[in-house]
């Protein structure tokens, strides 16, 4: 698994790695579980964040050229969108960026390269990765230790990010509310565990070379054809980093946060 995704994720790197100025405003912290397995992330809470109110939260995947150590590069792409005043304003939330190691992927897929280009299988096996199940454990920690509403829970990711967040939709088709995956991919085999129950919004750049569009477009055919309550927009010019655009849409913030379980 390691040697297949080696090569892989090379193409994933990013070129530029400034963060925000603010970014600082996500808060570092750790979890770790009864068992000692730790997981790094960063936490933005509302600005008037308080114990006699619940908060939706905002679980945020990033793609594979922010894994590592550090517990502040996975802020690159997206952290602006929920620092930004009028969303802090308008969409009060806690969101939460965890960071998958340099050794580990969020999702299961595995990653099959030849001569024709990469082609991914997402059979997934019956455990996640330990990234994910950490990911997991961790929403249940926050859903228990922080003012969560349990009714508002939210994943997002890309690239990555974007095929964990699809995972996580079809290991735990009850915990959310609303989805947004961005330049991934799933197993269309599975859209049947929460098709009806997960309203989702799927973005692609019709151009990207380096997770297909097709892996997000026979997504979005298969929760069609289940009558799911899916968007999907594909940017006809854009390529991998089809995640501007996305978090440009004047409407996907107030798409998410008006979902409710």
């Amino acid at each position: 698994m390691k040697k297949a995704i080696a090569p892989f994720l090379f193409a994933f790197l990013c070129a530029g790695l400034v963060l925000a100025q603010d970014s600082e405003e996500y808060v570092a912290k750790q979890h770790i579980t009864k068992k000692g397995d730790t997981l790094g992330y960063r936490m933005l809470y509302p600005a008037d964040y308080g114990s006699q109110k619940k908060y939706p939260l905002v679980v945020f995947l990033h793609g594979a050229g922010e894994r590592g150590n550090d517990n502040k590069k996975q802020l690159v792409h997206g952290s602006d969108l929920f620092l930004k005043e009028e969303v802090r304003r308008n969409y009060p939330a806690i969101v939460v960026f965890p960071q998958c190691p340099e050794a580990d992927f969020w999702s299961s897929v595995r990653i099959n390269r030849d001569e024709n280009g990469v082609e991914l299988d997402f059979d997934y096996p019956s455990e996640p990765t330990r990234s994910l199940r950490l990911v997991m454990d961790l929403i249940r920690y926050l859903k228990k230790m922080e003012a969560v509403d349990k009714d508002r829970i939210y994943v997002m990711g890309l690239s990555m990010g974007g095929m964990g967040t699809f995972e996580l939709l079809a290991r735990q088709p009850k915990e959310f509310a609303a989805a947004v995956p961005i330049c991934g991919g799933g197993n269309p085999a599975d859209c049947s565990r929460y098709a009806g129950k997960v309203p989702l919004w799927v973005f692609h750049g019709a151009k990207d070379n380096i997770v297909a569009p097709e892996y997000s477009r026979q997504m979005v055919e298969e929760l069609k054809r289940l009558e799911a309550d899916i968007t999907y927009t594909e940017y006809p010019d854009a390529d991998h980093n089809s995640w501007d655009p996305a978090f440009a849409e004047p409407d996907l913030l107030k798409w998410l946060f008006s979902q409710k379980k």
